[in-house]
């Protein structure tokens, strides 16, 4: 479990192709100590499995149900990413409670400046915009933000510059493509509505 607050800008410093998916090793400045072969960590919000690390790097292994669900099998030697260490019990929960399971791929679709902060609109898969209110919080690779705006299948959040700083935001561009994470209390709710929902159709029908 994580908070969506990064923790560091990891470097990608070497990509290895596998049987079914691709083996990541990234440098962090991350504190790895407690953090043994098994642990979990989020890489650009979706959850992975720390396989190996040596000094300040670790290597994990992506599943190819992994490429086809996230952005990982974009990434290149040489690009960052969003590094968050699991929740512990007694942490503050500074963001919100996001799982690592990646929903879907959005994009983003327009950044425009206001005042110091930039606006950044996203698109993602109709399927998922049910699940995204106004003033709620939504995990775009890994970070927890607020999102506005939530029109059809695209939604916009305010970046204020120290966001743009400490995370990969700062160097996307319209057209790049995020990982899409909704608020699991969202989840939750439609998938009890669900039954409900379709017997009321099925009435009306």
């Amino acid at each position: 479990m994580f908070t969506g607050i990064v923790e560091d800008l990891g470097s990608v410093v070497a990509v290895e192709p596998l049987e079914a998916g691709r083996a990541l090793t990234i440098e962090t400045s991350l504190d790895l100590g407690a953090e043994e072969p098994g642990a979990s960590i989020a890489i650009d919000g979706a959850c992975m499995t720390i396989v190996s690390r040596e000094g300040s790097r670790f290597r994990v292994e992506v599943s190819a149900e992994s490429l086809r669900r996230t952005t990982l099998g974009e990434r290149r030697e040489g690009d960052r990413v969003n590094l968050e260490r699991p929740l512990r019990l007694g942490d503050r929960l500074g963001g919100h409670i996001v799982s690592g399971h990646i929903d879907g791929i959005g994009r983003i679709e327009a950044i425009r400046p206001e005042g110091e902060s930039s606006i950044f609109t996203f698109s993602l898969p109709p399927e998922l915009s049910k699940l995204l209110v106004e003033k709620g919080s939504v995990a775009v690779d890994g970070i927890s933000l607020t999102c506005f705006a939530c029109l059809g299948d695209q939604f916009d959040v305010a970046i204020i510059p120290h966001t743009s700083a400490v995370t990969t935001l700062g160097v996307k561009a319209p057209g790049d493509s995020v990982n899409i994470e909704a608020d699991i209390l969202g989840k939750y709710v439609e998938r009890l509505l669900e039954p409900v929902l379709a017997a009321r159709s099925k009435d009306l029908g």
